[in-house]
C-alpha cells in the first residue's frame, strides 16, 4: 500500500547509530527531529551528521527538524527521587535554588511568584501531579496537592500560559537557533508559541538564512491566536502533550480536527504529535486505542504524524515506525466516506486557482496517475498537497534544502532537477524524470503544473501530458 502521511521520528540514545536511522528511513521516516531541549551542541551535531550520511546511502531526500526548547518550566532537584506527593499536603514552589524534597522545590523561573495569583492550576510531570495555589508571597508560591503523584528532577511545570511574563524566545532558544542554522537544519519548530508575532519574532531572528517555521501549538492563547499563528508559521505542529495540560482533555480530540481542518484551509502543513504510539517504548506492538489514534489523524487531514519517545528512547524505534506506516497506508487505503471532507476553497491567488484545476483533472480522468510540478520555491508543491489529489504528486526542485522541507507535506515526493531554459524543456525535463525514477510508465498521463514561460514567478500553466510523446 502507498502511503502520503509524512512520518517525523524523534532522534535520541536509542536512534543515534547510522544502522538504527537508515532502518527508520527505509520504514518510512521521511523528517528526523532532534529535540534541543535534550543533549549537547555536540550530541545534535552528531545527529545531523548521521541523517546527512543515511541520506547520501539511500539516496533521498531526509530533513532535519530542529525543535528548540521554548520557555519551559521545570523543577529543579530533587533529593531522593522520586518523590511522592500526596493529595491534601503542601508543596512550595520556591523562587530560590536549593534541594528539593516532598515539601517544595525551586524552579527554572524564579520570577514565578510574580505572575501567579491564588487558586491558578498548577500541573506537574505533564498532568500526573495537580496542584492548586494557596497562598503567594514576593518569592515563594504555596500549593495544595489536588491530585498526588510521583514526580523526578527537572520535571516540566504547566501554569496558564497567558499568566507568564517569561518572553517567548528565550537566550537558550538564541543560541539554539543559530547552532540550528550553523548545523544546516531543514525546518524548525517553535515551542510554546502564544501569538501569531512570537513566530514573527523567530523567522526575524534568521536574518538572511531563513528556514520553514512549525510553528507547536501547545497553549491556550496559540489556540485563541490561531489564525494568526497560520498566516505567520509555513507549518503547525498539534503538540498534544502540553496542550492536554493547558486545556481540558476533553476538548484534545476536537480541537485537534479543527486546527487541522483549518490549517489546510490556507495550505499550511500540520503535524499530530505526541503519545501516537506511546505503549510502544516498551512494548513490540500498540494498544487497539493508539492504532486508532493514528488512522484517525490520517483521516483528520494530518500531513504528517510525528513519533517522540518511541524512536528516541523506545525498545522498539523500528518497530514503531513500521506499525505507524502501515496503520496510516491502511487509513490512506481504505477510507472512503470516513476521511475528512475537502477544505473549503479558497482561489487565493492564479496559482492557488491552477493548483486546484490540477488535482480536479487528476480526480476527473482516470488515465492521468500523478500530478507533476517544476517549482523553485516549493510553493506549487505546497497548493497541490492542500487539494488532497487522488494521485501521487512529484515535485521537481532544483534546491536540495527546498526538496528536504516539502518532506512534511502530505503526498510530495521531491525529484533533483536542472534549471530549464524554456517550457519545453521544463516539460522534457519532468517526462524523462519520471520515467527514469520508475514513476510514470510510456503512454500514461500526467498532470504538469509549472509556470510559464519558464522564470515566471507564478505558477499558470496545466497540461495533460502523456509521457514519452513528443513536446510541442
Amino acid at each position: 500500500m502507498s502511503r502520503r502521511v509524512k512520518l517525523v521520528c524523534t532522534l535520541g540514545p536509542k536512534s543515534s547509530t547510522p544502522r538504527l536511522v537508515r532502518a527508520l528511513a527505509e520504514m518510512g521516516g521521511e523528517v528526523f527531529r532532534i529535540n534541543f531541549s535534550h543533549g549537547t551542541p555536540m550530541d545534535h551535531a552528531k545527529y545531523v551528521e548521521v541523517v546527512r550520511k543515511v541520506e547520501t546511502e539511500i539516496d533521498r531526500e531526509l530533513a532535519v527538524l530542529a525543535d528548540l526548547p521554548g520557555p519551559k518550566i521545570r523543577l529543579g532537584g530533587l533529593d531522593g527521587e522520586p518523590v511522592r506527593l500526596m493529595a491534601g499536603g503542601r508543596f512550595a514552589l520556591r523562587g530560590r535554588p536549593g534541594p528539593g524534597d516532598a515539601t517544595g522545590a525551586g524552579t527554572t523561573y524564579p520570577p514565578l511568584a510574580r505572575d501567579l495569583r491564588k487558586g491558578d492550576r498548577v500541573l506537574l510531570a505533564d498532568g500526573a501531579v495537580e496542584l492548586v495555589v494557596r497562598e503567594v508571597d514576593d518569592v515563594d508560591v504555596v500549593t495544595e496537592v489536588v491530585r498526588g503523584g510521583s514526580i523526578r528532577s527537572r520535571a516540566g511545570l504547566n501554569v496558564p500560559a497567558e499568566r507568564l511574563s517569561v518572553p517567548a524566545i528565550t537566550d537558550r532558544d538564541r543560541e539554539g537557533l543559530a547552532h540550528a542554522l550553523d548545523l544546516g537544519a531543514d525546518l524548525v519548530a517553535q515551542s510554546f508559541v502564544r501569538t501569531g508575532a512570537d513566530v514573527r519574532e523567530l523567522r526575524e531572528l534568521m536574518g538572511d538564512r531563513p528556514v520553514p517555521v512549525v510553528a507547536k501549538v501547545e497553549t491556550r492563547p496559540a489556540v485563541e491566536d490561531f489564525d494568526a499563528v497560520l498566516a505567520e508559521a509555513d507549518a503547525v505542529m498539534v503538540a498534544r502533550g502540553d496542550l492536554g495540560v493547558e486545556l481540558p482533555l476533553e476538548e484534545i480530540p476536537l480541537l485537534q480536527k479543527e486546527l487541522l481542518v483549518r490549517a489546510r484551509a490556507v495550505g499550511k502543513a500540520a503535524v499530530v504529535a505526541t503519545q501516537m504510539l506511546e505503549s510502544m517504548i516498551r512494548a513490540a506492538r500498540p494498544t487497539r486505542a493508539e492504532a486508532s489514534d493514528v488512522a484517525n489523524a490520517v483521516l483528520d487531514g494530518a500531513d504528517a504524524i510525528m513519533l517522540s519517545g518511541e524512536t528516541a528512547i523506545g525498545a522498539y524505534p523500528v518497530e514503531a515506525v513500521r506499525m505507524a506506516a502501515r496503520i496510516a497506508a491502511a487509513a490512506e487505503e481504505r477510507a472512503g466516506a470516513f476521511r475528512v471532507s475537502a477544505a473549503p476553497h479558497r482561489e487565493a491567488d492564479e496559482a492557488a486557482a491552477v493548483a486546484h484545476a490540477a488535482a480536479e483533472v487528476a480526480g476527473e480522468n482516470p488515465d492521468v496517475v500523478a500530478i507533476a510540478c517544476f517549482t523553485r520555491t516549493g510553493r506549487t508543491a505546497a497548493l497541490l498537497s492542500a487539494e488532497r489529489p487522488a494521485v501521487p504528486i512529484y515535485a521537481f526542485i532544483p534546491d536540495g534544502r527546498i526538496r528536504r522541507a516539502l518532506c512534511v507535506r502530505w503526498g510530495v515526493t521531491s525529484l533533483p532537477a536542472g534549471d530549464p531554459q524554456d517550457t519545453d524543456e521544463m516539460i522534457a525535463l519532468m517526462d524523462q524524470g519520471l520515467r527514469a525514477a520508475g514513476l510514470a510508465e510510456a503512454g500514461t498521463a500526467v498532470v504538469m503544473v509549472a509556470s510559464s514561460p519558464a522564470g515566471k514567478v507564478s505558477t499558470n500553466m496545466l497540461k495533460v501530458h502523456r509521457i514519452g510523446e513528443p513536446v510541442r
